[in-house]
């Protein structure tokens, strides 16, 4: 889905559910089991050993996603030099490209080259990097990401302090009247969505919730969904 198609969510929270939590052995399955759940986008989580420790989806997974599914990919690269490999991750079929402040010294550059391939450009901050670094960029972000977790393996909890991150970056947004999202990643569940949002989050990443739910995929998400609503909501 091209960038210029791809709308900021102001009608709505978002869920965007991370594949980290699917079976890596279903993958297929778990793309379509999102098809039916009610998710608009699909959170793929790209991770080198380097700079978190683990190793999870790459280029031919990209490849494989964008042939099985018509929700848009949404890649959350946690690599060290996402420079070099930005459009070859455009080319197998990214619609939107996250990469790290930590590791992008020249970080305006990086979101304008991810813009130019025309997907939508997103910032990452982890939980020990002050929001105010992303101030000066917010302008070049679609998608502003609070790692409410320290990033490299799924089914850890929110860390609640994260959150004030999360208030600062939806004021900045707001002054200067942009239409960035604010993404939450990590730990995100129905018993701390609310809290999320309330805080200035309008993108929700989830994958226990979602894929480790009962009810499956579906269920997970209507879950954070509800969950958001609150109680007594239709």
């Amino acid at each position: 889905m091209p960038r210029s198609t791809w709308k900021p969510c102001r009608d709505a929270i978002r869920i965007a559910p991370s594949l980290l939590a699917a079976d890596f052995g279903q993958i297929a399955k778990a793309a379509h089991d999102l098809e039916e759940s009610g998710a608009e986008r699909i959170h793929v989580d790209v991770m080198d050993g380097v700079f978190v420790p683990n190793f999870t989806f790459g280029i031919e997974t990209v490849r494989v996603l964008k042939r099985v599914t018509a929700l848009p990919l949404e890649l959350h690269l946690m690599i060290v030099n996402p420079d070099a490999h930005l459009s070859t991750f455009a080319t197998a079929g990214a619609d939107a490209i996250t990469v790290h402040y930590e590791v992008c010294p020249n970080l305006h550059r990086t979101l304008s080259s991810i813009r130019a391939l025309d997907c939508r450009s997103g910032a990452a901050i982890n939980p020990s990097t002050p929001a105010t670094m992303l101030d000066d960029i917010l302008e070049s972000c679609d998608l502003a990401l609070v790692m409410t977790i320290d990033p490299g393996f799924g089914g850890q909890a929110l860390i609640p302090r994260t959150l004030r991150k999360v208030e600062h970056i939806r004021r900045e947004v707001e002054r200067q009247g942009l239409d960035t999202e604010v993404e939450v990643d990590g730990g995100v569940d129905a018993t701390n969505a609310k809290a999320c949002v309330d805080a200035g989050a309008d993108v929700l990443v989830a994958g226990t919730a979602v894929f480790r739910h009962p009810g499956g995929p579906k269920g997970g998400v209507e879950a954070l969904q509800q969950a958001v609503a609150g109680p007594g909501a239709q």
